[in-house]
């Protein structure tokens, strides 16, 4: 009964952590919320003041620079907080996304960076840049998803709590995806949304338990922030009145016009040619941004940490100047709407409209008119966004196009600069902007009056952020969640769909870019077609570096501090088929071809290797204690751990000197055909040296202490350092037995297997290696996730076409 209690402690424990994560980040949310609406009323009440008096005066440049003022204040102490930790920077999906496919960004889910990142992108946001803060907060969710359950953290060293559950890399990965989901559901009021994000854009691996969790991880978030911000914005607790940091309000046409509709049949084919332009838009907008960023990475990036901060702070300058310029010289003139014109005498349309209306800015307007351009640029992104989906006045068409081509432009260049930056709602406010002008120009220019701006508006944020990021279900969700209106699902996802296929004709999506730029060897969900012309021995790495089921601490200490894998096979030599395997006149395995033709590389590369580290190959850290082997044993040297604690960066430290040069080994020594018989991790092998688990030559392995998994995974996530390790009181000669703690039957696959398998394998189970193992049980090779990137199977493949 036992396992089965346990087994239900550890699932009841899940889901309350679950919905701590939750809980947690809908509270940051409400913080990075807070914080941005009071930093910006602060910032614009005072310069409106300034501007309505200098209109008068004639003193603008003064209000510019009280404009100045607080922009670069904001924007430099985002950019302080990048320095403290440079992870923080961007929108952190790219690296999100890296995580949950399996690769470990160093320092991208400390306490450090949710901090940073928080107290950041609250500052980027009030300073004006034009940056979202939705995107830092999938980041900021998955920060909490990795750490809470942990009960521990770097910074944080004094406090400890004995949480014995979840240490291990897959339990962190499923809060991270749980986390990231809350972070979407947080920033749109989108828990199902949020659920369809990390299934789409994040997990590699997934499950059905998964779904639920996260899906209530994100209905927590949502509630949560949805429950406070009712309270402290409307003072009614408990009403649920906003559901997210982004809310596009409701979607009707007035009742006093009967002909309104939201959208008809006819429209779908203008949605249709949104989507294609939409898609063209964010091509031009990933391509112009990879530039930079690689423009960046040569000239900004080599140099003192001090220019990006010098950087972020043109930027900032630039666009602040742009959109004062611009709110005061370019705008025109429009009539109010009788809506906002009779005040308080209709109630009908209250909270949003009279918010959208409350909104409007009048610089150099007459009464009863408003300047188009400043209530644009004048405002909170999301009162923009607002303004452009449910303002019942016009914005003139020479004014969306200044304002989408300036917004294009200066978010493009923002979109990378060392502060925490979102994309979504940049690219969300010139997609509407673009929508909104061609509803204008349908409605004035081919008099087709029943078109619903809004609708326009909406569809034309889709279309700009689908040909960005790419996404499709996730995204599609994501704006039926924050419209509220179920009958806008079939327009959004025709133009998701038609925006994505025209922009991955040209280039990828913005996440995918950067991603690539890091060189982060990411899996895609599945390989093409035409790699399963490899198989597993095609793009295999032959050259193993192998532990023996009892080896001595010395050979131990030797292979984990001259290499860097982080995990080896544990084999045994097959002596039996060693000299038919020589002779190649007995088939031995169903790869014996392989063997005999990469054998001779193999030989040349070991030496290569060995006289650059002037030193044994791997496979001389045999086990000297096999009983069947006579080896003369040299003498004992009293200071022989000393020597190579003071070598330690040396590879292969020269332990016995009497036994060099190993340019004289034969074929025989060099590949002897290894028996497998399990993996052990790198941080499994220091655990056992940093607790001395280890037995003499003169007594038996029964001898030597066991440890329990709970002992074994004490340091998670952060093992020892092989080189920081003091291995002074370690008897060199000592004898480790790494049978009990190896994974005696991990994934493996034969030398034929066709490259798709390898992929779906690897990919679905969550691996990182996956040894090759003929069919008499030997290993001939390993594959990591190096082996299975685009351009390593693009490289195999080119080699494969060149030999036929």
């Amino acid at each position: 009964t036992l396992p089965k209690q346990k087994a239900q402690r550890y699932e009841a424990v899940k889901w309350v952590m679950v919905f701590a994560i939750g809980v947690c980040t809908g509270l940051v949310g409400l913080f990075v919320d807070f914080f941005v609406r009071l930093f910006t009323q602060l910032k614009f009440r005072v310069v409106q003041s300034s501007v309505e008096e200098c209109t008068e005066k004639g003193c603008l440049a003064l209000s510019l620079l009280e404009l100045l003022g607080f922009n670069l204040t904001f924007v430099f102490l985002a950019s302080l907080l990048v320095l403290i930790q440079p992870v923080a920077a961007g929108s952190g999906i790219p690296e999100i996304k890296c995580y949950l496919n399996g690769v470990k960004v160093p320092g991208v889910v400390r306490l450090r960076t949710v901090v940073c990142k928080a107290m950041g992108v609250l500052f980027s946001v009030a300073g004006g840049l034009f940056v979202g803060k939705e995107g830092p907060m999938i980041h900021s969710g998955a920060v909490v998803g990795a750490g809470l359950p942990q009960f521990q953290s770097i910074s944080l060293r004094k406090i400890q709590f004995n949480f014995p559950y979840f240490r291990s890399d897959r339990d962190k990965r499923d809060f991270v995806s749980a986390g990231a989901a809350a972070g979407v559901a947080a920033a749109f009021g989108a828990p199902i949304g949020g659920t369809l994000f990390s299934l789409e854009e994040g997990s590699s691996f997934w499950n059905q338990g998964l779904t639920w969790k996260v899906l209530f991880c994100s209905m927590a978030a949502t509630f949560t922030l949805n429950f406070f911000r009712s309270g402290i914005q409307f003072g009614s607790w408990g009403s649920f009145q906003l559901p997210g940091l982004l809310n596009f309000g409701e979607f009707k046409c007035s009742e006093s016009d009967k002909k309104c509709h939201l959208w008809t049949a006819v429209d779908l084919g203008f949605f249709i040619l949104m989507g294609i332009v939409g898609g063209l838009l964010g091509a031009t907008f990933n391509c112009l941004n990879k530039r930079l960023a690689k423009y960046r990475m040569r000239n900004v990036h080599p140099k003192p940490k001090l220019v990006r901060v010098l950087e972020s702070l043109l930027v900032s300058l630039t666009t602040t100047v742009v959109v004062f310029v611009a709110s005061m010289v370019l705008g025109e003139c429009r009539q109010m709407s009788s809506t906002s014109r009779s005040g308080n005498d209709t109630l009908s349309l209250q909270g949003m409209s009279e918010d959208v209306n409350s909104s409007i800015k009048t610089f150099f307007c007459p009464n009863e008119t408003y300047n188009d351009m400043a209530t644009l640029f004048f405002n909170p992104q999301e009162s923009a966004i607002l303004q452009l989906f449910h303002q019942d006045g016009t914005f003139s068409p020479v004014t969306l196009s200044l304002f989408f081509l300036l917004y294009f432009l200066l978010s493009c260049w923002t979109y990378g600069i060392s502060v925490p930056s979102g994309l979504f709602v940049p690219s969300l406010l010139c997609g509407a902007a673009f929508g909104r002008l061609v509803a204008n120009l349908l409605k004035s220019y081919i008099g087709l009056d029943h078109i619903y701006s809004g609708t326009f508006a909406l569809i034309g944020a889709a279309a700009f952020l689908g040909g960005v990021v790419r996404m499709t279900i996730s995204l599609t969700v994501i704006l039926i969640e924050s419209t509220n209106e179920i009958t806008y699902g079939l327009p959004i996802m025709i133009t998701l769909m038609v925006a994505k296929w025209t922009g991955d004709f040209f280039n990828k999506g913005i996440y995918d870019i950067h991603v690539n730029l890091r060189g982060v060897p990411l899996l895609e969900w599945e390989t093409e077609v035409e790699m399963d012309k490899l198989r597993a021995s095609d793009i295999m790495e032959p050259n193993l570096t192998y532990v023996y089921p009892h080896t001595r601490i010395q050979s131990l200490v030797s292979i984990l501090r001259t290499t860097v894998h982080h995990a080896f096979p544990v084999v045994t030599e097959n002596r039996g088929n060693e000299r038919e395997f020589m002779k190649g006149n007995q088939l031995i395995s169903n790869n014996i071809k392989f063997k005999k033709s990469s054998i001779l590389t193999r030989a040349g590369e070991q030496r290569k290797r060995s006289q650059s580290m002037k030193s044994y190959p791997s496979s001389e850290l045999r086990n000297m204690c096999d009983e069947h082997i006579a080896t003369e044993e040299p003498p004992e040297k009293e200071d022989l751990l000393q020597q190579m604690l003071e070598r330690r960066y040396t590879p292969y430290p020269n332990l016995y000197p009497d036994q060099s040069p190993s340019e004289e080994w034969t074929m025989e020594e060099r590949f002897r055909p290894l028996t497998f018989h399990g993996l052990i991790l790198r941080s499994q092998l220091v655990t056992l040296l940093v607790r001395g688990v280890c037995y003499s030559e003169s007594r038996s392995s029964a001898s030597q202490p066991r440890l329990s998994h709970a002992e074994m995974s004490e340091d998670y996530p952060r093992y020892p350092d092989i080189h920081d390790l003091d291995l002074t009181l370690l008897n060199p000669r000592m004898i480790v037995d790494v049978t009990p703690y190896m994974n005696p039957s991990p994934f493996a696959v034969s030398p034929n297997t066709h490259v798709s398998q390898v992929f779906n394998l690897f990919r679905t189970m969550g691996l990182r290696h996956l040894p090759v193992v003929n069919a008499v049980g030997e290993i001939v090779g390993i594959i990591t996730r190096h082996n299975l990137t685009h351009e390593f199977l693009q490289a195999r493949l080119r080699q494969h076409y060149q030999t036929i």
